[in-house]
């Protein structure tokens, strides 16, 4: 299942306050600038920075690549 529109329209990067790319079929919120992707577990997004996973520069690559050939908005912006 999908996190809830309304959901996605309010988060934000618990360190930058920047927006988020949802990426549903990783089941993960992409954060570009920091490098970083929140896990989202039973549709509950896992917004701590202490559990998030930092990309490094192929996985990050990858993860932008997604998201720009599939066409993911910004959770807000």
């Amino acid at each position: 299942m999908a996190l809830d529109p309304k959901l996605l329209a309010i988060l934000a990067d618990p360190q930058d306050k920047g927006p988020l790319y949802y990426i549903e079929d990783e089941n993960c919120l992409y954060n570009p600038r920091l490098k970083r992707c929140y896990c989202v577990k039973d549709d509950i997004p896992v917004m701590l920075i202490d559990e998030a996973m930092n990309l490094d520069d192929a996985e990050n690559t990858r993860v932008q690549n997604k998201v720009n050939s599939q066409g993911i908005k910004p959770t807000f912006g």
